[in-house]
């Protein structure tokens, strides 16, 4: 018996122009696909595959029974061919369904079906959106066997996939492979940096941009910006703000908020609510970062106020927001406030806290002194099981506290979970030191030589005349270092003048009293203001960014430096920001 030919319907038939009228309408689409089946067409691949491209391209495309649906048909289709896989896989990618385009690469591969170039550049981003190391490695292996390795869509592709999933490594050797740069690659490259924490080698890829003749795009600059809000470099943020205007461009609520954030973590916040203002588009995270903003430099009722107009406008907080309102509230001791906000994020906004969310309502309730609150919060909220994280913020409030027994007790719960963690036995140290069981500060400090755990090396980063100038504890690499310590001697002996009393609490505590002020003495951050003071003018005021917490004595130097200098003095330490201004610091001493 003869076979039945397959009947191919003309681009003008009727079928065909119905499809075209449905456009990327669900409804539509599927009474079209009726029409399809019943007119004999329902094995016609090309009929098949519009309608299958048309549904994915919808706006409801991501509901779960269009999506199953969307399966079905790609089912009935006779033998896919290479341009449908690649269509699909293509559109999968590119419409937040990662996984779907795995799942299609795999089928594709399964039919011994050649991949092309967008099949690899569409597949790769899957695996970079899903954080897929394992898959996307497999994936660049098989780009290597069949020969799209020079590709370069593929080659920025990878360069992402391997940024994304931490590798730099190899990130970089890739980028550095491919002849002729697009934006896209110095931007994924850029961006790999910024997003791994190293914003000094995303500064120095975009510079080598700017060498190569490539113009930033918005990407380029939104990057950038991070990388600058990392660093604390606010000339360079700057450099962006005016190239913005001298180009130009749309500010865009991506744009924007990037500034916002920029401006706020390098200390001008009044310049960050004028951007915030000027924006013609605030979606959540524009708001969230003004609000974060605010919290950091102890603003928090600001931050509160800021978080009720959000509301009002309309717009519904997500669990970022939420973060940044906690925070606020325990830089700023609003206890009230945040359990509100808090008890707010189930009840009116159907969100589940998290482990960021409960390690701020214990930095809250502990600062406060609230301790025996703050652990009844840990045993409800994390059922008896808290993180790491939880715990760590406990018992940084039983050292502020000097509260030992219980910070012991939270201290050998967090090492049961964290052995490995150099700072759980630092903070542990500086506890059993402050109670005086020097016994114990000797087997910590034990421990941790045995088990080759180094504390994490405090820096200050000062930046002037576009300049940066890093500083460590008594550091003696800078090329003016004579003339900063002579400065520093003669500035301390002026704050003493003043009343200032060093905290000789903040030194180790095997040394006897005149050592401790002397190790005191050359911490970082002071190296950093002596510098800027010497070499800034005076009707100026100095930005120092510092890596970890400041301590009690610099802390309450810098109040008295203030004072006798005539100065303003901005420190951004690894929590907010200190702003000391006439003997006194913005936070009131509560950090």
């Amino acid at each position: 018996m003869k076979r039945r030919a397959t009947v191919h319907p003309r681009p003008h038939s009727p079928t065909y122009e119905a499809l075209l009228r449905a456009g990327r309408r669900v409804r539509p689409l599927q009474q079209v696909h009726a029409r399809i089946v019943v007119a004999g067409h329902h094995r016609t691949r090309s009929l098949l595959t519009k309608l299958l491209t048309l549904i994915l391209c919808s706006s409801s495309s991501a509901s779960g029974s269009i999506a199953a649906y969307a399966r079905t048909l790609f089912l009935s289709i006779p033998e896919p061919d290479t341009f449908l896989f690649n269509s699909l896989i293509t559109l999968a990618a590119k419409s937040g369904r990662p996984a779907d385009a795995i799942v299609l690469y795999r089928r594709m591969s399964a039919a011994c079906l050649e991949p092309s170039n967008y099949t690899f550049t569409s597949v790769v981003k899957a695996c970079a959106d899903l954080s897929a190391s394992r898959t996307g490695r497999v994936v660049h292996s098989r780009v290597i066997s069949n020969g799209f390795d020079s590709d370069v869509f593929v080659q920025t592709a990878l360069v992402v996939f391997y940024g994304k999933t931490g590798d730099l490594h190899h990130a970089r050797k890739l980028f550095d492979r491919i002849p002729n740069r697009t934006v896209v690659a110095w931007n994924a490259m850029i961006a790999g940096y910024e997003q791994n924490g190293l914003p000094e080698e995303a500064v120095a890829i975009f510079q080598s941009m700017q060498v190569a003749g490539k113009e930033p795009d918005s990407a380029t600059l939104v990057s950038l910006l991070s990388a600058c809000s990392q660093l604390g470099a606010l000339s360079l943020g700057l450099w962006v703000n005016d190239y913005l205007v001298n180009k130009g461009l749309e500010l865009n609520v991506v744009l924007g908020t990037a500034l916002i954030n920029m401006y706020a973590r390098c200390g001008h916040l009044e310049k960050a609510r004028k951007i915030f203002n000027g924006l013609q588009e605030r979606n959540v995270v524009a708001w969230t970062a003004m609000i974060s903003g605010y919290g950091m430099h102890g603003h928090g009722h600001q931050a509160i106020k800021l978080f009720q107009q959000m509301k009002s406008s309309g717009l519904s907080p997500n669990d970022v927001t939420f973060v940044a309102v906690l925070s606020a509230c325990a830089h700023a001791g609003l206890v009230s406030e945040g359990q509100e906000a808090f008890a707010s994020m189930r009840r009116d906004c159907g969100l589940v806290p998290r482990v960021e969310h409960q390690v701020c309502m214990v930095d809250m309730l502990g600062r406060a002194g609230l301790l025996d609150e703050a652990m009844l919060f840990i045993r409800e909220e994390t059922r008896g099981l808290p993180g790491p994280e939880v715990l760590t913020a406990m018992l940084g409030a039983c050292k502020m506290h000097k509260n030992f027994n219980l910070g012991v007790e939270v201290a050998e719960h967090l090492l049961a979970i964290e052995p490995g963690n150099p700072a759980h036995y630092v903070l542990l140290s500086n506890i059993f030191a402050l109670a005086g069981r020097m016994d114990r500060v000797e087997k910590i400090r034990n421990v941790m030589i045995h088990r080759h755990l180094k504390k994490q090396i405090g820096y200050s980063l000062i930046e002037i005349d576009q300049a940066t100038h890093v500083f460590r504890m008594g550091d003696t690499s800078h090329r003016q270092t004579m003339e900063i310590y002579k400065y520093l001697e003669e500035l301390i002996d002026k704050i003493k003048e003043a009343g200032y009393v060093p905290e000789t609490s903040a030194a180790l505590h095997e040394l006897e009293e005149e050592e401790r002020e002397f190790a005191l003495r050359f911490h970082s951050e002071k190296l950093a203001v002596a510098f800027g003071l010497m070499n800034t003018s005076k009707n100026s005021f100095i930005r120092i960014v510092k890596n970890l917490r400041m301590c009690n004595d610099c802390h309450l130097a810098f109040n008295f430096i203030s004072l006798v200098s005539g100065r303003e003095i901005i420190v951004r330490d690894k929590h907010r920001f200190h702003h000391f201004k006439q003997g006194l610091c913005s936070c009131q001493n509560y950090w």
